[in-house]
């Protein structure tokens, strides 16, 4: 004898699988391995095509990039230019240099003049950058695309708040010389 007992209640043999039995593990088994690779294949799929998808065919419900979000809010509200301004004024230092950057920094843009409105620190810069002016012109519009500045307002620096009461003499302007 071999020195195994047989289980409790039982012949000592398990019955073997008959053929149908056979074939109904085979058929599971399969089913488990095809079901396993086609999950696989179908996030590959979704992975190609963007993510997830709300039913059988793509619509405009399906979650998409954030990029292809943000890229398409700006061209279904016209913000593509105003959008590349902005980055303009992110890049700043690069596009006209440190030197000037330090003393002049844009302030805003108005689209429908095209006009970018920069401030500077003091009276002797605004006027090096009326200079500058035709220059950054060209090369904002290289870097944004033909028409996008049209005039680069300058704005010198802003005086001290007026003040007014008991100490200050009716119709009086205070000092109007240059602030910077």
């Amino acid at each position: 004898m071999s020195g195994q007992q047989p289980p409790a209640g039982g012949t000592g043999k398990d019955p073997e699988p008959s053929g149908v039995d056979l074939a109904r593990v085979a058929l599971r088994a399969a089913r488990e391995a095809a079901r396993a690779r086609g999950d696989a294949a179908q996030q590959k799929k979704q992975a190609r095509r963007g993510g997830l998808r709300s039913g059988a065919r793509g619509d405009r419900r399906d979650p998409m990039a954030l990029g292809a979000a943000i890229n398409r809010l700006l061209t279904e509200r016209g913000w593509e230019a105003p959008a590349a301004v902005g980055g303009v004024m992110g890049r700043w230092p690069e596009i006209v240099g440190e030197d000037v950057a330090k003393h002049c920094e844009p302030e805003r843009y108005d689209e429908d003049e095209r006009v970018l409105v920069v401030r500077c620190d003091s009276t002797a810069w605004a006027t090096n950058l009326r200079l500058l002016a035709p220059t950054l012109v060209a090369r904002l519009n290289d870097d944004l695309g033909h028409g996008t500045v049209r005039l680069i307002k300058v704005v010198g620096p802003t005086g001290p708040a007026r003040r007014y009461g008991p100490l200050r003499a009716p119709g009086s302007t205070g000092p109007g010389d240059t602030y910077g």
